[in-house]
């Protein structure tokens, strides 16, 4: 007995404060609907809803990490770095590209999860500034989120809802995209990147790191390549992000088993969505649907989009983006494609204001914290509600362009 309260106790003490209110809102989701606030059968629905996207969410992290581990993201990075030859505008243009890349393909809490932590290794290897890196990958993580299906879990929902498979989904999509990162760059550079904001002429390009096996290494890199190539193909998503983890897995039984421990399932993000497709559905019975309903309208036009953008970007960066989203939607008309999108746009380029705003973001924090970087949270959040703006009016009228 004395044993199982130890074992107990180490648990909690293992759990962060992010955990711990992961657990809490799936608590309160459970509790809703035990109590009856939300009906059992509205809660299967919601379930049933997600379950497909915890599959992916789940096989996609579970990929993203091995490839971690096989070096992929380290050997990307430092042969970027010196591709840029000391050059701050080359490397500009590089790691906005790899950071965009990462968050398209891959979605945008495997560029927070992932690629932050490479990035900041990065800096004092090249002798960088951390900030401007740190900078880039979570507002790209965040604004380069729009082009497909698999880049947020908020495309996921609306890629449903409006019936648009991958290649159709980005063919509505691609030049909100376009517009949301040019946006996003010019903030990057005027705040973080010019050589005032950064202090340095040029910068010392790193040793290349060895691969400890190129086996595991180039086979890691094919499975990214057949996830992306197989999702554009039009197989369905959670399939194809778990055929692709399948393989990783196989592989590293193969090569490194010791890599395959439990840690690599994501199984806070699962806990987390969870809680939050049963809570928010609750709320929705109880006067949010009619708060929603006043701020975003229901006209397909210009006006309505702008609205529904704004009403988005608003809830994300008080709430969470997710929620957001799933509120906004359920007050969008059926018809209203393009009000929806717009709302889609405001959800995942507005969230770049307060620390909480996506989850991405919350993840970027933890591990700016764990580095020692040090991020000034009033012009994280000036600099960020800038970018929200003119990212926002930039991909809205991008996608009314189309």
């Amino acid at each position: 007995m004395a044993g199982r309260v130890v074992g107990v106790r180490a648990l909690g003490r293992g759990l962060s404060v992010l955990d711990w209110i992961r657990f809490a809102l799936l608590a309160t989701g459970l509790i809703c609907v035990v109590t009856g606030l939300l009906p059992a059968a509205d809660a299967q629905q919601s379930l049933r809803r997600i379950a497909p996207m915890l599959l992916f969410l789940g096989s996609v992290i579970v990929l993203a990490e091995l490839t971690k581990e096989a070096g992929v993201f380290d050997v990307i990075a430092a042969r970027m770095a010196r591709a840029g030859r000391g050059d701050y505008t080359v490397l500009f243009f590089l790691c906005v590209a790899f950071a965009a890349l990462t968050t398209i393909c891959l979605n945008l809490d495997t560029t927070a999860v992932l690629l932050t932590p490479v990035m900041l290794a990065l800096a004092p290897k090249a002798r960088i500034a951390a900030l401007p890196l740190a900078m880039t990958t979570v507002w790209l993580a965040n604004t380069a989120s729009l082009l497909l299906p698999v880049s947020n879990l908020t495309n996921l929902l609306a890629a449903d809802r409006v019936r648009l498979d991958p290649p159709a989904f980005a063919a509505r999509m691609w030049v909100p995209q376009l517009m949301s990162l040019a946006a996003t760059m010019v903030f990057l550079w005027v705040f973080y990147w010019r050589r005032g904001a950064r202090g340095a002429d040029r910068y010392e390009p790193p040793e290349p790191p060895a691969v400890p096996d190129r086996v595991l290494f180039t086979t890691m890199g094919l499975a990214c390549l057949l996830f992306i190539a197989t999702i554009l193909a039009g197989v369905e998503i959670g399939v194809a992000s778990t055929g692709a983890a399948m393989l990783a897995v196989i592989v590293f039984v193969w090569r490194d088993r010791a890599k395959l421990t439990w840690s690599l399932f994501p199984w806070q993000l699962l806990v987390f969505v969870t809680g939050l497709f049963l809570v928010v559905p609750t709320l929705q019975r109880y006067g949010l649907n009619e708060l929603m309903t006043s701020l975003i309208g229901a006209d397909d036009g210009p006006l309505g989009s702008y609205r529904a953008a704004a009403a988005g970007a608003g809830l994300s960066n008080l709430l969470n983006n997710l929620p957001a989203y799933v509120a906004g939607e359920a007050v969008v008309p059926a018809g209203n494609h393009d009000q929806l999108l717009a709302l889609l746009v405001g959800v995942n380029v507005g969230p770049v204001i307060t620390p909480w705003a996506s989850l991405a973001t919350l993840l970027w924090f933890e591990w700016c914290r764990r580095r020692g970087v040090r991020v000034p949270l009033r012009m994280f959040m000036l600099t960020g509600a800038g970018l929200a703006v003119v990212g926002l009016a930039a991909g809205v009228a991008g996608l009314l362009i189309v």
